[in-house]
């Protein structure tokens, strides 16, 4: 019986540090927002992703509507401002730097190549972020600037107070073998 456990044992550790696909469907999303005298952010623990260590791609994807500022008003002209009933969700798929190996125990800095969609517009970006292949799987912490301008978005605003082009987005997702 012994030696059916461990091998049964050892069966399932190389299975789970060989998987080369993982998954998240509660990662989390913020972003900064600024306005003059004054700034914002807005969050949401509702990303869903994918990072595939073996062909090197990621994709990960947020329904805006999900997104909440802790100003309910605010979160409505926001969705307004998103058109989130025609553009619900925004999305980025890219690929990994070549090259590059993650291995169970690592954790490295990553560089992401691809395309960031919001409000019907595509944009190339790379990203920078860190990959930490850990017992739980794959931790994800990244971050990047988008201007709304570039999005066909226009910034809202009050009297002479608008809101700024630039926007810092931020993620975090702990992905689970797949």
């Amino acid at each position: 019986m012994k030696p059916i456990l461990i091998a049964l044992c050892c069966l399932f550790i190389s299975v789970t540090c060989s998987a080369q696909s993982f998954l998240t469907k509660d990662g989390s999303v913020e972003f900064f927002s600024k306005v003059p005298l004054h700034s914002f952010s807005g969050e949401s623990s509702s990303l869903n992703g994918r990072v595939s260590l073996e062909v090197g791609t990621v994709d990960f994807y947020i329904d805006l509507e999900t997104l909440k500022t802790g100003i309910r008003k605010r979160d409505k002209d926001m969705r307004k401002v998103l058109g989130t009933k025609e553009f619900p969700f925004a999305e980025f798929v890219g690929t990994l730097e070549t090259g590059f190996e993650l291995l169970p125990g690592d954790s490295k800095p990553v560089r992401v190549s691809g395309t960031f969609s919001m409000h019907g517009n595509d944009r190339p970006i790379e990203v920078e972020g860190s990959l930490v292949y850990s017992a739980v799987g794959l931790e994800l912490e990244a971050a990047w600037t988008i201007r709304l301008e570039d999005y066909d978005i226009e910034p809202p605003r009050l009297l002479i107070m608008k809101v700024d082009q630039e926007q810092k987005i931020s993620i975090r997702a702990i992905l689970l073998p797949e």
